[in-house]
C-alpha cells in the first residue's frame, strides 16, 4: 500500500499565512466597525461604556477605558486608523515583527476590556498569532521586509 504523505510547508511561509490572515483579520474588523460607525465619537464611548458596564475587566483597566470614552472624538478615530494600519502593515510584510508585537499588544488590551463578554478564545488564538509572528521571522518571505533588509542590511526587522 502506498501512502503518499503530505508535504509540510516550509515554516517561513507558514508564518507568511499567518502573518497575512492577521492582517486580513484587522482590515475586515476595520471595514465592520466602520460600516457600524464605531470610529465615530458617539459609538466608540458606546462601545467602551458597554465594556465598563457588562464586562470583568479589573478596576483599574476600566478607569482607563472611561478615560478612552472620554476622549472618544480622538481615541475612536485613532483606534480605526491603528487597526487598519497593522492590517495593512501585517498583509504587506512591513515592519512584520514590530506590527505583530503591537498586534498583540492590542489584542491583549481588547481581550481584557471584554472579558466576561465573549467566548474567551474569540480573542486568544489571534494574540497567540500575533506573539508567534512578533517571536518569529514573520518578515523573511513575501514582505516588504525583505526588500528593505536588501536595502538597509543593518535595519532590525
Amino acid at each position: 500500500m502506498n501512502e503518499s504523505k503530505l508535504p509540510a510547508l516550509d515554516a517561513a511561509l507558514t508564518l507568511v499565512i499567518l502573518r497575512v490572515t492577521l492582517g486580513a483579520l484587522f482590515v475586515s474588523t476595520f471595514f465592520e466597525n466602520l460600516g457600524k460607525d464605531l470610529y465615530g465619537a458617539k459609538g466608540y464611548a458606546g462601545l467602551i461604556r458597554y465594556y465598563i458596564q457588562y464586562g470583568h475587566a479589573p478596576a483599574l483597566w476600566k478607569q482607563v477605558m472611561g478615560l478612552m470614552a472620554d476622549h472618544s472624538a480622538i481615541a475612536g478615530p485613532g483606534q480605526g486608523v491603528f487597526e487598519l494600519s497593522l492590517g495593512v502593515f501585517l498583509i504587506l510584510g512591513l515592519l512584520s515583527r514590530p506590527a505583530a508585537l503591537a498586534a498583540f499588544g492590542f489584542l491583549t488590551e481588547l481581550w481584557v476590556s471584554e472579558r466576561g463578554l465573549s467566548w474567551i478564545w474569540e480573542l486568544l488564538v489571534p494574540m497567540v498569532v500575533a506573539l508567534a509572528l512578533a517571536l518569529g521571522p514573520s518578515g523573511k518571505r513575501a514582505a516588504v521586509d525583505v526588500a528593505l533588509a536588501r536595502r538597509w542590511p543593518q535595519l532590525p526587522i
